[in-house]
């Protein structure tokens, strides 16, 4: 029975991220839609679709469905959605700030989605700006690891305009100005460095620190967000330490 149990278990986890990846390949490839829709359908002359494509393809999304979203997007395809951009802002368990950003074409269906994810899971919807001051835009650059040092990142990326090497255990993340990041993401392919993403992304000014219970909520939380159909990208300022990340996967 114990064994049934453990591949019924093994199963259902299996679908749940199959599940997910579903609808990781949606947002992947909306985000492709809109920069295609927004800048033109060809990459050389639009980093913003370059980068959303190289993202695409390092989560396996599909060529054929990666080519269909530019072709929908530069308007050579029929079936584009009119996507809008909302910015949501909330607070979650302990105070942690949230925003929570929607590519949607409803944007009712999409607000009450949001509020009610947040409400049942701990959550409060907040004013507009109420959150918003607690973040800025920079650009972050994702570099696994393998066997590079802190230092190799650094000296391919120093001159492009980097501002910061965060270490993440087991990738480095770059950050710098937004106007930088075409600079620092051809920098670090000039010097042969691979990299995961490269994308304008909101970073915290200030952070909450966070012990495991309240972790655990706040991961509660953003699952229940990132589970909307609408949800394409979700911020926070909780600190969660490396010692409570372990006690959280275990």
């Amino acid at each position: 029975m114990s064994g049934h149990s453990k591949w019924a278990t093994t199963k259902h986890k299996k679908a749940v991220i199959d599940a997910k990846r579903g609808k990781m390949f949606a947002k992947l490839i909306k985000n492709i839609e809109v920069a295609a829709r927004t800048g033109g359908g060809d990459p050389s002359g639009n980093p913003t679709l370059y980068d959303a494509i190289q993202k695409a393809k390092k989560s396996s999304v599909p060529n054929d469905n990666i080519d269909r979203a530019v072709k929908r997007g530069s308007g050579l395809e029929a079936g584009g959605a009119d996507w809008q951009t909302i910015m949501y802002e909330g607070y979650g368990p302990n105070g942690v700030a949230l925003l929570i950003e929607c590519l949607t074409d409803n944007r009712n269906r999409a607000a009450t989605e949001v509020r009610t994810r947040l409400t049942r899971n701990g959550g409060t919807f907040a004013d507009a700006g109420s959150v918003s001051y607690l973040f800025n835009r920079k650009g972050v650059v994702i570099v696994p690891k393998g066997e590079l040092s802190e230092d190799d990142v650094m000296l391919a990326v120093l001159d492009a305009g980097a501002e910061e090497i965060n270490d993440l255990g087991e990738s480095f993340e770059v950050v710098s100005e937004p106007t930088d990041l075409v600079a620092v993401r051809t920098a670090l392919q000039g010097a042969g460095i691979d990299y995961d993403s490269a994308e304008s992304s909101l970073v915290p000014t200030m952070t909450v620190p966070l012990d495991e219970e309240p972790a655990r909520k706040v991961f509660k939380l953003i699952d229940a967000l990132e589970d909307c159909d609408d949800v394409q990208n979700i911020y926070a300022n909780a600190d969660i330490s490396d010692e409570v990340m372990a006690a959280i996967d275990e």
